[in-house]
């Protein structure tokens, strides 16, 4: 796991939109979703459209992951606590 994955899902212990992560991490866009990408292709993390709305589809995060909800699963949690 890289340093910003470890930063990032540091911030996911609850359900957080994109642009309180931005805000919260001060990082680009481009960053961010590349690292979200990682994140949930690892099965690290999952999307949501809402607060409690989880997408169980296949969600292409560079398109439209300006506009969901994150949070990390048990996997991330457990990959998180570990180091």
């Amino acid at each position: 796991m890289t340093d910003a994955e470890f930063d990032l899902l540091d911030e996911l212990y609850f359900v957080q939109h994109f642009s309180y992560l931005k805000d919260a991490l001060g990082w680009e866009d481009s960053q961010l979703l590349e690292t979200l990408q990682s994140l949930y292709s690892s099965g690290l993390i999952k999307c949501l459209v809402g607060p409690d709305d989880e997408r169980f589809d296949q969600v292409n995060i560079s398109l439209e992951g300006k506009n969901l909800f994150y949070l990390a699963t048990k996997k991330g949690l457990m990959a998180h606590n570990a180091l």
